[in-house]
């Protein structure tokens, strides 16, 4: 049975930093390219940072010089460095893993940033 566990968000000053964590289990994590999704009220889900199998990294716009994506495949973990967070990140964030054709998803863990 695939699993896909976030954790680390919560409520977070404008300016602060979060690091969120993704940890699987039932898949062979290393071969799989593994991203950040996020999704606000009333607005589709995007995604923010992706991360491959090799390591190649790839960015949203929006988040870019702000956010460090990261994987662990010791510890079948992916990470997500946030930092000079503004009110406009707040949404839930999701952990996918995707291997052609498919993928799997996580649950989700909100992210608030407000004073």
């Amino acid at each position: 049975q695939v699993q896909l566990v976030e954790s680390g968000g919560g409520l977070v000053q404008p300016g602060g930093s979060l690091r969120l964590s993704c940890a699987a289990s039932g898949i062979i994590f290393s071969i799989y390219v593994m991203g950040w999704y996020r999704q606000a009220p009333g607005k589709q889900r995007e995604l923010v940072a992706s991360i491959t199998s090799g390591g190649s990294r790839n960015y949203a716009d929006s988040v870019k010089g702000r956010f460090t994506i990261s994987r662990d495949n010791a510890k079948n973990t992916v990470y997500l460095q946030m930092n000079s967070l503004k009110p406009e990140d707040t949404a839930v964030y999701y952990c996918k893993a995707t291997k052609t054709p498919g993928g799997y998803w996580g649950q989700g863990t909100q992210v608030t940033v407000s004073s």
